[in-house]
């Protein structure tokens, strides 16, 4: 699958499968460090996507007037 054919749903759930195949089987060590590298490349586009969108909501968020609330606010820290 290219990964301009794919949405970031079908990209998580195959990092989910990898990882579990991972965890779960006696791969032989050719067959795991292809998999591994498939999961970080999974996990690089599931980020990248993840992070065009946080932008493409802050400039929703700034263009409508709203302002984002300072990191501490958001995750309760101090």
């Amino acid at each position: 699958m290219e990964e301009k054919e794919k949405t970031f749903e079908q990209a998580l759930a195959r990092l989910e499968e990898v990882i579990r195949e991972l965890e779960s089987s006696q791969l032989p060590l050719d067959q795991a460090l292809e998999l591994f590298a498939e999961g970080i490349a999974l996990s690089k586009y599931c980020n990248d996507c993840l992070e065009q969108a946080e932008q493409k909501i802050s400039l929703l968020m700034n263009d409508g007037g709203v302002i984002e609330a300072p990191s501490t606010w958001a995750g309760g820290g101090q």
